[in-house]
């Protein structure tokens, strides 16, 4: 133990701010502690060793010894900030805010005690409070970068970016290789939707601090936002390289090389992940882990487990926003919210138009909340006029939960899920007093904010209940909506849609991610057992058709078999259908919206059954259109089936006229048949809700 020396406060000091520096910190505590005896009335020292005792993890003597302190010297400006701090990381931040508020009264404008005042200000969620302090530290402290940074946090805080960007802008002018500024730009660029200036920033931010993954991370994620996933796959690369270990980065490069089709070692990629889902390691996206061969408990499990990470972080904001909902009165009209992205002119445009132009004739209160800006097209001026749309693509997280709890929406669908980027963490605020999980991400949310997921029957029978956290509503009828009166371009030839004349067209518009090197081997043996027959697939990104035609050639069929459509507008998509024979449907994600496009084209739809969510729906197509014959078991009975229509182009012809003839006649495109039992959903719901009983399983 170092004596403390006996007359020389001084130099006491001296050497214990040394030891600290050097983070010495058992021994700085003794050192105080030995001093004290011949220094009881330095609050310096107290001060100190109080500081040395919170390193610790001693709190409560620190505690005791910040008090001592604070009585001595009650004007200290840095004793009454570490006394705030105290009481913040106690999850105590009026206690903080009301001390530094006293000490302003003794010391006002003064810099540091203003930074812990924004500081706290901006803990408690009281932003303009916090910008304000900020603004007057950095009055008086104008060339200091870290105030500059804090006041840009208020203003990205208050929505105000382009003033949080000129200020991050002006910290890079002052000190160029600030990490953090660098950073920040990039978050700040990502929320004004400029995804690919945003990873230029935070790639930057990585270079400059090459031991932290996390920029590169996200510069990765911001090149995948942006299209750009080749140098997404790069970036990814480079911080699994970084953090060969890190759960996230595994995940989201497995999800990327499964889109370009990058097939090498990616099954030992899929094992590790799927090995970190089951010992409950957080990282991995449900909406990705659909692609993996993985149960429906083990896709519960991921949903559980990203889920729990969101909570944590919501649970303290929703204490700060305090949405209390009060209970509509009995013969109100039960208002009805959907937070939506896509309510533009796509697939699930054109098909969630219908149907929210069908429940407009109901007695439901429809509040449609878009995500993306107005496109101006048709579709959503038809959503406009058949319900109240409000744009929020503007807002941030907390101004759209406001703005949902303001208009007193009752039962809120989240139309996204997983799929989207942020619908998970703005339900999670839980701006309405029962949510609904429905029809974007096939499967469990995994999450304690939603209350009930919409589903029907065929995709999910009895026995995968128990791997669903919501309770689950059924539908008698497919739970996807399918707007009968689609509108679609006049047919092209087969010239000029690059397909031979006589051949028979096998096709797959899914995306790329759910045509793994099975589903592909799948198809290239069809093709071999079908003389002059090609597959005709959407042109994925990158390079990935070339990729593709080599992954044929390797498989002993010839590149020139695979056809690759561009990406059209959704009327010229519709119209290829024409020239489809034979729609093959993926596993272990199924089509989905191709695969219902297919048959109300009347093309006819070949699916596998899946033992998950994500892989039932197109066997929910097919049994409500009453053909069941195209739905297997297996791939060897799936092979054979393909084949065995490929060869008779007569029975192709036949069930061609067949779908034509149920889509006049089947539920699976009566939309007004759906509207109905989708408003009878919505007031089961309401109804539940409203005379006080918890949400229930609910069969219709």
């Amino acid at each position: 133990m170092t004596n403390a020396p006996l007359t020389d406060i001084s130099s006491t000091l001296q050497k214990l701010t040394g030891l600290l520096q050097r983070d010495a910190n058992e021994e700085a505590a003794n050192f105080a502690g030995e001093a004290r005896r011949q220094f009881p009335v330095s609050a310096e020292l107290i001060r100190l060793h109080g500081v040395a005792l919170l390193r610790l993890g001693r709190r409560r003597e620190a505690q005791t010894a910040m008090n001592r302190a604070a009585e001595l010297a009650p004007n200290d400006i840095e004793l009454q900030c570490n006394l705030a701090s105290l009481s913040m990381a106690d999850g105590k931040v009026g206690a903080a805010i009301e001390r530094l508020q006293k000490a302003q009264t003794r010391a006002s404008g003064h810099p540091a005690l203003l930074q812990a005042l924004g500081a706290a200000y901006m803990s408690n969620g009281q932003h303009a409070q916090g910008r304000d302090a900020f603004a007057q530290a950095l009055q008086a402290m104008p060339q200091h970068p870290s105030l500059r940074l804090n006041l840009a946090a208020a203003e990205m805080e208050l929505g105000r970016l382009a003033e949080a960007e000129s200020l991050v802008r002006q910290v890079l002018q002052q000190v160029p290789n600030a990490e953090v500024a660098h950073a920040m730009l990039g978050h700040l660029l990502h929320l004004q939707r400029r995804p690919r200036e945003a990873a230029a920033s935070l790639l930057q931010a990585g270079k400059l601090a090459p031991d932290k993954v996390q920029h590169m991370l996200q510069a990765a994620l911001m090149f995948d936002e942006a299209g750009d996933l080749i140098n997404a796959h790069d970036a990814f690369t480079e911080a699994l390289a970084r953090a060969p270990d890190s759960v996230p980065v595994m995940g989201q490069l497995l999800f990327v090389r499964r889109r370009l089709c990058r097939w090498q070692d990616i099954d030992a990629l899929s094992e590790r992940v799927i090995r970190a889902v089951s010992e409950d390691a957080p990282g991995v996206h449900p909406f990705a882990f659909l692609a993996e061969e993985a149960d429906a408990g083990m896709q519960l499990r991921c949903a559980k487990t990203y889920a729990s990470i969101i909570e944590s972080q919501a649970a303290a904001f929703r204490q700060q926003l305090k949405l209390r909902h009060q209970l509509p009165m009995p013969d109100t009209p039960v208002r009805l919210g959907m937070l939506v992205e896509g309510l533009n002119e796509t697939a699930f445009g054109q098909h969630i138009v219908a149907v929210i132009e069908a429940l407009a004739e109901s007695d439901l209160d429809v509040h449609l909340f878009a995500m993306m800006p107005d496109d101006g097209s048709s579709v959503r001026q038809r959503l406009s006029a058949a319900a109240t749309l409000h744009d929020v693509s503007a807002l941030n997280r907390a101004e759209i939960a406001q703005r949902i709890h303001g208009m007193a929406i009752e039962v809120l669908f989240d139309v996204n899920g997983y799929r989207s980027r942020g619908n998970a963490e703005l339900m999670a605020l839980c701006p309405a007093p029962v949510q609904v999980n429905w029809l974007g991400y096939n499967g469990s949310s995994g999450a304690p904010w939603m209350d009930y997921l919409l589903t029907d029957a065929i995709v999910l029978p009895q026995e995968l209940r128990e791997h669903v956290s919501e309770k689950v509503i059924r539908l008698q009828r497919c739970h996807q909506p399918n707007n009968p009166r689609r509108v679609r371009s006049e047919v092209p030839s087969r010239a000029a849609c690059g397909l031979p004349e006589q051949a028979i067209v096998f096709a797959c518009f899914n995306e790329t991610q759910a045509i793994n090197p099975a589903v592909f081997a799948r198809c290239m043996l069809i093709l071999q057992q079908v003389s002059d027959s090609v597959l005709w697939l959407l042109t994925g990104p990158a390079n990935t058709d070339e990729r593709l035609r080599q992954a044929a050639a390797a498989l002993d069929v010839a590149p020139e078999r695979l056809i690759f459509m561009p990406r059209l507008p959704y009327p010229e998509l519709l119209a290829r259908y024409a020239h489809v024979d034979l729609y093959l449907d993926t596993l272990p994600i199924n089509s989905r919206a191709p695969a219902a496009d297919a048959l109300w084209a009347g093309c006819p739809v070949l699916t596998r059954t899946g033992k998950t969510m994500a892989s039932r729906t197109v066997t929910s197509l097919l049994h409500h259109l009453g053909l069941p014959e195209l739905i297997t078991s297996d791939n060897d009975s799936f092979i054979g089936m393909a084949t065995a229509l490929g060869n008779d182009p007569a029975a192709l012809a036949t069930l061609r006229k067949h779908i034509t003839q149920q889509r006049e006649r089947s539920p699976l495109f009566d939309v007004r048949g759906f509207a109905a039992d989708f408003r009878r959903a919505v007031l089961t719901i309401s109804a539940r809700y409203r005379i006080g009983r918890p949400p229930a399983h609910i069969d219709l």
